[in-house]
């Protein structure tokens, strides 16, 4: 199927920027999301090109398609739309607050104030 270079260049930034991407199986859709105004039928198409490839992972159910990016799918999209190596998607980013954000539980091994043998 061809697929107007333009439209593939969007999917391919979203599925980077995002890291996965759900496609509902409808061929005859005529958009496949709010962020991504294009037909499903290329969406669907793009990412079955890049599951063959071994680019995504994909899980199907219920009548949706869930597609992951691999580390070699990581690599491919680098390449082709030139990002610098510090860019990665937002499922590899670790979450700033939290990681910073305690419990409130004392760690194992530790005693807390309301437990026995604690202060």
């Amino acid at each position: 199927m061809f697929i107007v270079k333009k439209n593939r260049i969007t999917v391919y930034s979203y599925l980077f920027k995002e890291g996965v991407l759900v496609v509902k199986k409808d061929k005859y859709g005529e958009k496949h999301s709010d962020d991504l105004a294009l037909p499903n039928l290329e969406v669907m198409m793009l990412m079955k090109s890049f599951a063959s490839k071994g680019y995504v992972k994909e899980v199907f159910n219920w009548q949706w398609y869930y597609y992951y990016l691999t580390n070699e799918g990581i690599e491919y999209l680098r390449e082709y739309l030139a990002l610098p190596a510090d860019i990665v998607p937002a499922t590899l980013k670790k979450a700033a607050g939290a990681a910073a954000v305690p419990s409130g539980r004392p760690e194992r091994g530790e005693k807390g104030k309301n437990a026995p043998g604690g202060e």
